[in-house]
Order: C-alpha cells, then sequence, then structure tokens
C-alpha cells in the first residue's frame, strides 16, 4: 500500500516536472556540467567506460542525460512517471538513449548484478522518511550493482542544517526567453530536529505579473552519519564522502562499494 509520504513525492515531483529546468540558467549547461563531474568520479574508481548507470532518482533527466550524452548506457528510473516521460523526451531532442521506467527507489524493477553504478542524486535519498525505508532502497541499489560496482549518492549538507535549522533557501533567479523565474523554498521543522515539510515556490512571468507555483513535499534531514550508516547496514562498505569543493559538484558526494566486492 502507498503511504501518504510516497504520494506526496510523487504529486510534487509530477507537478514540477514541466517547470524544473527552469531552477538553471541553463540546463543544458548545466547537465554537461554535472556529466562531467559523475564522468570522472566513477572513471577515478571503475576506468574508463562506458559504464552500465542506473539514475534510480532520473527526475527529467538532468544527471542521466548528461552521462548518456559522454558516452555511458544509462537507464533511468523515478517515482514520477510524469518526470520520467519528460526525461527520455528529452534525451531523444538531444540525441541520446534514455531508457526509463516510473519505479520506487525501494523495489527497482531490474535484475541482479546489472549495472556498473548506481546513481542517486539531488538529495532524493532523503524523501524516504525512516531508516527502514532508506535502508531498503540501498539494499534495492546494492542487490543491482555488478560485482566490484560503485554506488554514487549525493543529499544536501544537512549536518549544517540540523545545526542552524534554516526557515527558508536563498532565491534562485534564472533568465528565460519569458522572463526572469525566482525559484526559493520554506522549510518547516518538525519537533523532533530531523525531518521538515519543504514549499517550493516558483516565480514565472505571466501577462500581469508573476504566476506562482507552489509544490510541498516531506524531507527527512541525513546527516552524512546518518547515511554511512544506514548504507553499512545495507552492505556497502569503502563507503566514502567528497565535499563539494574537491569534487565539483554541488552537494556532499557519498561513493560506496558492495560488501564482498570492494576494490582490492
Amino acid at each position: 500500500m502507498e503511504s501518504v509520504s510516497d504520494s506526496s513525492v510523487r504529486a510534487f515531483y509530477d507537478a514540477l516536472a514541466p517547470d524544473y529546468h527552469r531552477m538553471f540558467v541553463d540546463w543544458d549547461a548545466g547537465m554537461a556540467r554535472q556529466a562531467a563531474v559523475f564522468d570522472d568520479l566513477i572513471g577515478g574508481r571503475l576506468g574508463a567506460g562506458p559504464h552500465r548507470i542506473l539514475d534510480c532518482a532520473c527526475g527529467i533527466g538532468t544527471q542521466a542525460i548528461g552521462l548518456a550524452r559522454v558516452g555511458h548506457q544509462v537507464v533511468g528510473s523515478d517515482l514520477s512517471a510524469v518526470a520520467v516521460a519528460r526525461a527520455v523526451a528529452e534525451a531523444a531532442a538531444r540525441g541520446a538513449a534514455l531508457p526509463a521506467v516510473a519505479a520506487d527507489m525501494r523495489r527497482l524493477p531490474f535484475g541482479p548484478s546489472g549495472f556498473d553504478v548506481v546513481l542517486c542524486a539531488d538529495n532524493a535519498l532523503p524523501h524516504l522518511l525512516t531508516g527502514q525505508d532508506v535502508e531498503a532502497a540501498l539494499r534495492e541499489m546494492r542487490r543491482v550493482l555488478r560485482e566490484d560496482g560503485l554506488l554514487v549518492l549525493t543529499v544536501r549538507d544537512y549536518d549544517e542544517a540540523r545545526r542552524t535549522r534554516p526557515a527558508a533557501t536563498p532565491p534562485q533567479v534564472s533568465q528565460t526567453a519569458a522572463g526572469k523565474v525566482i525559484t526559493f523554498q520554506l522549510w518547516q521543522w518538525h519537533e523532533d530536529g530531523e525531518h521538515y515539510d519543504l514549499e517550493h515556490f516558483q516565480l514565472v512571468p505571466a501577462a500581469d505579473g508573476w504566476d506562482v507555483r507552489v509544490r510541498r513535499t516531506p524531507y527527512w534531514a541525513l546527516t552524512r552519519r546518518q547515511v554511512t550508516d544506514l548504507a553499512d547496514a545495507a552492505g556497502f562498505t569503502d563507503l566514502t564522502w567528497h565535499a563539494s569543493a574537491l569534487s565539483g559538484y554541488y552537494q556532499p558526494v557519498l561513493t560506496a562499494r558492495p560488501v564482498g566486492r570492494a576494490r582490492r
């Protein structure tokens, strides 16, 4: 049975999918930049590709399309069927192949050991609100990884956020053909100090001023220690965090290997 949080997350990304690219000043440049970061990180651990990559939170394709365009064999999955459909269409428009399916990362519809890399980027994992659910997703990622495969996971810097409990994010302004688009978030923290409800605002130019678009979803502000412990419990080893200043990615990046499959 689908939980209230599952339906909330799906509805959030179904609604956001048509506008997701508006958070970027230049979405195509952002795709290329992120692909370069992940391609370098993956190549440094697995050697020269192409590699078979599952992006299990592909959204509209920001990472998946870029990685496919640099030569990797990428498969996408995401909870939002609307986002998946857009990812496939955007990839085709750019001459890239991106087979993709709507799927819950806790129940991936792929056989065991089918991928060299599983990517879970853009703070997707913290949509799962319990340790049981996070561990279930990580176990699925481990199951579909090949021997000597690599997990690549990114989350917000929640260590800092848990200390400061921000109420909002700074506004992002992107220039579009229709004018400037303003994006920001409001955060309502729960009493436990770990979970929060997010309101995602986009102000899009309209004839009479602004069209205000609001989407809502809950998050679990997972610290790096919590993610590390849950990944360890799910059967990963060689757990390494890569700071943004060194990796070039805008969030901390965790890489890990399946237990018993770490490179020797």
